[in-house]
């Protein structure tokens, strides 16, 4: 039996001896002044207040939901990421060929992440599941090689750009930042020239990796804001 259900039998018990004590039908009642008499209805109320408060609360308002779309070359670590993200086992993980989507809980809200592959034949693809999205997640390989890194400056780039994205908040993750060669964050903003491609854009980057989950998680919750922020956006005419 949960404490809430336990403590309420208690406040009951508590209101019955009360009513009990002070009834006017007991044999046994001694006469006492009025405010000791009051001082007991009191008592009962703040009791009765209780019990409506434990008892009667309605569930919880339901988590808002956001469909983001996920992104990034084969290998940056997508589907690590969300599978961590949703407590899957690392055994299971299969890199994503097609697409998949997953529902990623937060305590604030659900993201129903839709990820895309990233292999050469599947990126062509991408721009016709980009409908209907709130949100966008860019990875990327912070270490992998110099033609890989252009390939994925070119891939954001465009995705900043598309029309269906251009207005959405952005989380770009530099991952992998436990390899040994892995980029900065600086040399990242600088190298896929941030500053003056995105001015003007909700876009948020941040490092990542496995080893770092609680982090990962902390960058999500900024996404998260952003998303909230434009729910409250005036709509424009």
């Amino acid at each position: 039996m949960s404490e809430c259900i336990q403590l309420s039998f208690a406040v009951c018990r508590i209101g019955i001896y009360t009513e009990a004590f002070i009834s006017p039908k007991s044999k046994h009642r001694r006469s006492r002044p009025v405010t000791l008499d009051i001082h007991f209805r009191m008592r009962r109320v703040l009791l009765l207040e209780c019990f409506r408060a434990l008892c009667c609360k309605g569930p919880p308002p339901p988590r808002p939901e956001y469909d983001l779309v996920c992104i990034g070359l084969t290998g940056s670590g997508k589907t690590s990421l969300l599978s961590q993200l949703c407590s899957e086992s690392p055994e299971n993980i299969v890199s994503t060929t097609g697409f998949s989507i997953k529902a990623v809980p937060f305590q604030n809200a659900i993201l129903n992440v839709k990820e895309l592959g990233g292999a050469d034949n599947i990126r062509k693809y991408w721009s016709r599941y980009y409908q209907g999205s709130q949100g966008v997640i860019f990875v990327l390989d912070s270490a992998s090689s110099e033609d890989d890194l252009e390939t994925a400056r070119n891939e954001l780039h465009s995705a900043l750009q598309h029309p269906q994205l251009c207005t959405l908040p952005f989380l770009i993750l530099a991952n992998h930042q436990d390899k040994p060669a892995a980029r900065s964050v600086q040399e990242i903003k600088k190298y896929f020239e941030l500053e003056p491609l995105a001015r003007g854009k909700r876009w948020i980057l941040k490092p990542c990796s496995l080893d770092d989950m609680e982090a990962v998680k902390d960058s999500f919750s900024l996404l998260i804001n952003l998303l909230e922020e434009r729910d409250f956006e005036p709509s424009r005419m």
